[in-house]
């Protein structure tokens, strides 16, 4: 079973960004931070070639639900949404939270799961197709 969603595009990666956010905030997700691994890797002294941003995003409602049921999935919240060039392409990516919060074993999390995960997917559809 797939873990992960990975959808390609043209769009840019620097580009990117600012689609996931105006996608978010449809969803009533906020971008809480924007990682660029490539620029974090070389401030290091790390050459690292492609470019690489990673998005924290959340839905904080749906987040104090989850918490509040097992506090341990602070472990993979706030959900990411990875932007990265691969193969001459862009691709976005993230993890799927049906997958991820049934590692947990967290009973009665399943329909938030699939909620949250609707919206991510949605956003990233959205920001890819916004071209």
């Amino acid at each position: 079973m797939d873990i992960i969603y990975v959808k390609e595009t043209s769009i840019p990666v620097d580009e990117m960004g600012a689609r996931l956010e105006a996608a978010a905030k449809q969803h009533q997700f906020g971008v809480l931070n924007e990682t660029d691994l490539r620029g974090k890797m070389q401030s290091k002294g790390v050459e690292f070639a492609p470019a690489c941003k990673v998005y924290d995003v959340c839905n904080p409602h749906r987040a104090k639900v989850v918490l509040e049921s097992k506090l341990e999935i602070s472990t993979v919240l706030p959900c990411r949404i990875s932007v990265y060039e691969e193969d001459g392409k862009t691709k976005v990516a993230t993890l799927l939270p049906t997958q991820v919060l049934g590692m947990f074993g967290a009973e009665g999390l399943d329909s938030v799961a699939h909620s949250v995960e609707t919206d991510l997917l949605a956003i990233i559809d959205e920001a890819v197709g916004a071209a």
